[in-house]
């Protein structure tokens, strides 16, 4: 029986005796194999990835004679120019037949998959014990002994990625079941191996604290801390710097420890009395469209009522998606229609995560918030967020009732706030992507620009269909104009509204002059303004990420890959690709196929406002992608720490 080695050194053994890979490229070759075991390589991916530059012209014969030499590796005796069984060549390429018990990604991937499960069930001590057998496969940097050019592909990063968001699910299982030890080893790795991984280290900092390491855990605060200072010039971001709060607070108790009573305990207080809540924002009167967003919803919400019979869990559905999609809109939409599910209640939070006047609403405010909507007089809510959430969620049991969590920043907002009794529905909106919150059981529904029909719909509900009908082809420039996004259509419309004497097409005329500019779609004082809802999202991005987004208004078209993200800014292309990432997950950028990000227009139309401010700042002969501060040419800070 073969085994195949990926998760740290490239390795194929034969029973006891381990098998000579051959050239480097060889060996690369055979890595991007395994990686893709069991789907087709295409010729041109293989060629990209042993030649990141100029490929010979001799290419296509050179990875022949590599797979001739991997088949009889593979398969001794195979006659040659026969394909075997192991790699036979598939639409233009190549691909791997192994087994899941033979290769140790796809056992990996088995046994994290079951983690993720056990973890979206309330089942953290099975998840912890899932994750940890499927990190145990991990031995260091993927696919160590391959070419290290290969090894920066995206198709080997992403495998790292996946490995580092399978060590932060298995510390959260951990740190849920009062298991830390189990993480500990492999929590330490990774960090020695990402020493600026934020969200990384924000879990070990806990989870030395939760073993009783208190020291330890101040200690990796301060180095992290450190080499963000020399490295980034940045401090701490909030995830981080919330860790180490809890540390010195010392909240972070070890496994098993329940600290004496200091007096002796009241006697039992009656039930607080329950009010009906009925906090729902109203709804808008010209939503349109979104039939299969709303349907998916529905799918959502009917488990979590049933939930409340068959003994499940409650459910969260994250909304997620760029500025101005209508998020908010749809989740406010829903909520009416859903309303007479949840007998109990709805809530509502305005948790402000990109309010740009007001600062995001701390867990203790929000609970605070929740709980006098309950019916708690102020002076009868206890101190502190786990007290507070501990008498929320009390008040939650048996019922059922909807939260709707508005315009999150990121998961350490949200977790104290999220309902606990099955019966009850989370329905969360953000402008990031939140994969801490997922990977701990929220149902993700990304938002994509409404559709033509859809847009035009909703323009026929502010203008009157009659107007838009009569000239059809000026409310179709305007809905081109516009990209589609509902907030540009929104504050267009309301011009068009208030003007009902000037025809559409005067005002789809004043659009096109305007391309490349937001001047057109700035709101009345007081509502919601394109310009302003995506400078709230520019400023919760990490100064790098930052400084990359203004160089993408340079970037010609709508296309981009991390290598022309690099050579734009001047960054080697594993930074660029990090730094995409994080533009990906604050929905800035969006990755249409792995490795290539498409930008909006009017983002664009942005980021190039952005970049002409930064060059009149700079001076008239700067070139902004090679001015980029030093900070930029090192590891970047941690894209994926909650904002």
């Amino acid at each position: 029986m073969l085994r195949f080695d990926v998760l740290g050194p490239l390795r194929v053994t034969r029973g006891e005796s381990e098998l000579d890979l051959g050239f480097p490229q060889q060996r690369a070759l055979l890595a991007l194999l395994l990686v893709h075991t069991g789907r087709p390589v295409r010729m041109a991916e293989i060629i990209d990835v042993l030649w990141p530059g100029q490929p010979p012209a001799s290419a296509l014969n050179v990875v022949r004679r590599y797979v001739g030499a991997l088949r009889r590796l593979l398969e001794p005796g195979l006659p040659p120019r026969a394909p075997g069984r192991r790699l036979p060549g598939h639409t233009g390429g190549y691909l791997l037949h192994a087994d899941t018990d033979e290769v140790d990604l796809l056992r990996f991937r088995d046994l994290a998959q079951r983690g993720m499960r056990a973890a979206a069930t309330a089942r953290p001590e099975t998840a912890v014990r899932h994750f940890a057998a499927a990190l145990h496969l991990w031995r260091g940097p993927v696919a160590t002994g391959a070419p290290a050019a290969t090894r920066e592909h995206l198709h080997f990063t992403a495998v790292e990625r996946e490995l580092l968001r399978t060590v932060q699910m298995a510390a959260d299982a951990a740190l849920l079941c009062g298991r830390p030890e189990a993480v500990l080893p492999t929590l330490r790795r990774a960090a020695a191996l990402e020493p600026l991984h934020e969200p990384l280290h924000a879990r070990l900092v806990l989870s030395l604290a939760a073993a009783g390491l208190q020291a330890e855990a101040l200690a990796a605060y301060d180095g992290v801390r450190r080499a963000l200072a020399a490295q980034l010039g940045v401090p701490p971001g909030p995830e981080l710097a919330a860790a180490h709060a809890r540390v010195l607070r010392q909240q972070v108790r070890p496994a098993g420890h329940r600290a004496a009573p200091e007096t002796p305990p009241e006697r039992p207080r009656p039930p607080q009395p329950f009010v009906l809540p009925a906090q729902l924002p109203p709804d808008l009167a010209v939503f349109a469209g979104r039939a299969a967003e709303l349907e998916t919803i529905d799918a959502i919400a009917g488990t979590a009522v049933d939930a409340a019979t068959t003994g499940g869990v409650p459910a969260t559905v994250l909304i997620s998606g760029m500025p101005g999609i209508g998020k908010s809109a749809l989740a406010v939409h829903w909520a009416h229609r859903a309303a007479d599910r949840f007998p109990d209640g709805q809530l509502h939070v305005a948790l402000r995560g990109f309010d740009p006047d007001r600062a995001a609403l701390e867990p203790a405010g929000a609970l605070r918030q929740l709980l006098a909507a309950l019916g708690v007089p102020e002076q009868r809510m206890p101190e502190g967020v786990d007290a507070l959430a501990g008498l929320y969620r009390s008040l939650l049991a048996g019922r059922r009732m909807l939260v709707l969590l508005d315009d999150a920043s990121g998961a350490e907002q949200l977790r104290p706030l999220l309902p606990a009794s099955p019966g009850c529905l989370a329905v969360v909106t953000s402008r990031n992507a939140l994969p801490s919150l997922i990977a701990s059981g929220a149902r993700p529904l990304r938002l994509d620009l409404p559709s033509a029909a859809d847009a035009r719909a909703a323009l026929a509900l502010r203008l009157g269909a009659g107007r838009v009908a009569a000239e059809t082809e000026a409310a179709g420039e305007i809905i081109a104009r516009c990209g589609r996004l509902p907030l540009a259509l929104a504050a267009v419309a309301a011009r068009a509204a208030g003007r009902r004497d000037f025809p559409l097409a005067a005002l789809a005329a004043e659009l096109a002059a305007a391309q490349g500019s937001l001047d057109a779609f700035a709101g009345a004082p007081g509502t919601p303004d394109v310009r302003t809802a995506f400078a709230s999202s520019h400023r919760s991005l990490t100064p790098p990420a930052a400084h990359l987004f203004r160089l993408l208004g340079r970037h010609p078209g709508p296309d981009l890959t991390p290598a022309a993200a690099a050579t734009l800014a001047d960054l080697p292309p594993r930074t660029a690709r990090i730094l995409l990432g994080e533009l990906s997950e604050s929905h800035l950028v969006t990755e249409a196929t792995p490795g290539h990000y498409l930008l909006h227009e009017l983002l664009h139309a942005f980021a190039a406002e952005l970049a002409d401010e930064a060059e009149t700042v700079a001076g008239p002969g700067a070139t902004p992608g090679r001015t980029a501060p030093p900070a930029l040419r090192s590891e970047p800070r941690s894209p994926h720490r909650a904002r």
